[in-house]
């Protein structure tokens, strides 16, 4: 059974590009953080000293948001990434968007953050 962290609260710093993503209503939630560096998006995935950090291509990433569609019964219906890291992404009927960004080990596991992102802050 997955469980499911909402973030939203959104702050973007002008100097750096940053956009940060958390909950203003719970310190110990997870923060998400993403900027622009090149032909990529730094995504950095936190809750404590746990961090995943992933380098999408924008325009791949770009692509995918733009074409996601809601679908009854799945969480998420596009990945973005390789297949060892990658962000999957999907968007439920109420227009929550769903980010699990994930680090593969192998066959037997993975480390993921699961992300809600409400409609104010996608």
């Amino acid at each position: 059974m997955r469980n499911f962290e909402t973030l939203d609260h959104v702050e973007i710093n002008e100097q750096s590009g940053i956009i940060s993503i958390s909950a203003k209503d719970n310190v110990m939630c997870p923060h998400l953080a993403m900027r622009r560096e090149g032909g990529y998006v730094a995504i950095s995935a936190s809750y404590g000293p746990i961090e995943i950090a992933l380098r999408p291509r924008f325009q791949e990433l770009a692509r995918v948001l733009g074409r996601l569609q809601p679908v009854e019964g799945l969480q998420t219906t596009r990945q973005v990434g390789t297949g060892q890291s990658y962000v999957a992404l999907g968007l439920q009927p109420s227009g929550i968007l769903i980010m699990r960004p994930t680090i593969v080990a192998d066959a037997t596991g993975h480390l993921s953050f699961n992300i809600f992102l409400t409609d104010d802050v996608r």
